[in-house]
This record gives C-alpha cells, structure tokens and sequence, in this order.
C-alpha cells in the first residue's frame, strides 16, 4: 500500500482531450478522437489497439524539398482505437491548437500532429547561397492540435512593430503573421574563426508571436537515430 500510495504522483492522467500532457515531456494521444503524424521513433508506450506506419513525406513536392533542404521531420502515422504515449530526448512539449490557423517551427522541434493539419517546406525570405543552408521550417496549418519540442521551458514573444532577432535553432515555432528575413554579421574576424559565434540571425517583423527555447538546439534534426518501432518502420 505504502508503494502504491508513493507512485500515485506519476498516475496516468485520463482526458477526452485527443492531445494532453501527462507531465512537462510526455504527450498522452487519444486515437479514438484522432489520428496523428508523429516524430518517427517517438512512441514510448501504447494501449490498445494502435497502428503505427511510416508516413512518408506526403508527396513529390515534399520528398524533393525535404531531400534537398534536410528540412522537416522523418513521421511515422498512428492510427487506431487507443492511446499512444509520445516522447523525445526528454524534451519539454508544448501543445498547441490550430483553428484553420497556420504556424511555422523548425522541423526538428515538431513531435506530433492531428491529420487535419497540412505541412510544407519554407524557406526564410533572405535564405540564400553559403548563409541561407538550413534555413528551411515547416509550416503547419489547419484545424487540430500540434505538439512542439522545447529544450527547457520555452518563453513567448510577442513581435508588434518592434524588430526582433533570435538565433536560428532557439526560434522553434512563430505564427503566421510574422515575417521572417536572415541578418548575417560576416566580417574578417568571422571568417579568420574569430567572430562572436553569432553569425547568423532570424529576423522578426510584422504583428504576432515568437516562441523561444532556453537552448540553441538540442534536438536531432533528423530520425536517423530512431530507435525501437521507429528504427523498425524506417528499416
């Protein structure tokens, strides 16, 4: 009893909700109220009846933008009559819900997805030639919930006439009235590998929000590393 009684605080959380956290790291995803794209490899546990299948990258269009950019997210599709637990790196989740709203994230920051959200490839307005490599995001949009990644608690700005600058990897999602363009400090110093190591910025302008991880980037950008279900599914 004194066991049971010490484990209470880690209890499974019930909800109706499709998407609900069970603590700070782990997304609960309830199949009965949907089916989800989800980061390949990011499945810790499930009840239930669940399928899980590679999701491709939906498209000609995509899987060229993807292969030429290394943009987006490798995804595995989950589907069926139960509850699948998500997680990744231990990475702090934030869930988001979209109603016929768009948003765009760094690819590497995206956990899961309802199928009622679109997604494509975009590149940063001003991303171009030596400095524009890897400015690529995904933008999400539709009506359903999405689940983002944060190394550490994120925190919010809110961008409203005022430029503001963030540095590429800590910039994980913004919305969509926001504009984006690169501000890049190249100098002789820079180049000789005595710069400030704060070559490369977004910039941010127009009316919306930014959200901002403590952190430059702790997320793999890509599900090479899969393992488990994932390591299978892309196997």
């Amino acid at each position: 009893m004194a066991l049971e009684q010490s484990l209470a605080q880690f209890a499974e959380k019930e909800t109706s909700e499709a998407f609900s956290l069970q603590n700070s790291k782990l997304l609960k995803v309830e199949l009965s109220a949907a089916t989800v794209q989800a980061k390949l490899g990011s499945m810790v546990a499930h009840q239930g009846d669940v399928k899980f299948e590679h999701a491709g990258s939906g498209g000609m269009s995509r899987f060229v933008k993807k292969a030429m950019t290394g943009e987006g997210t490798d995804l595995m599709k989950v589907s069926g009559s139960g509850e699948v637990f998500l997680a990744h790196m231990a990475q702090d989740v934030q869930i988001l819900r979209l109603e016929g709203e768009a948003i765009t994230a760094n690819g590497a920051n995206v956990l899961a997805f309802e199928d009622g959200i679109d997604w494509d490839i975009k590149r940063v307005e001003g991303a171009s030639g030596m400095l524009g490599g890897g400015l690529y995001n995904m933008h999400l949009q539709g009506t359903g919930y999405v689940a983002i990644m944060s190394d550490g608690p994120p925190m919010l700005i809110q961008i409203a006439g005022e430029q503001t600058y963030a540095d590429p990897q800590a910039a994980i999602t913004w919305s969509a009235g926001v504009s984006t363009s690169v501000k890049a400090d190249v100098n002789m110093k820079t180049l000789i590998g005595k710069g400030s190591g704060e070559t490369m910025q977004i910039a941010f302008s127009g009316q919306g929000w930014a959200l901002i991880q403590p952190s430059e980037g702790q997320v793999a950008a890509t599900g090479g590393g899969a393992g488990g279900i994932g390591k299978f599914l892309s196997g």
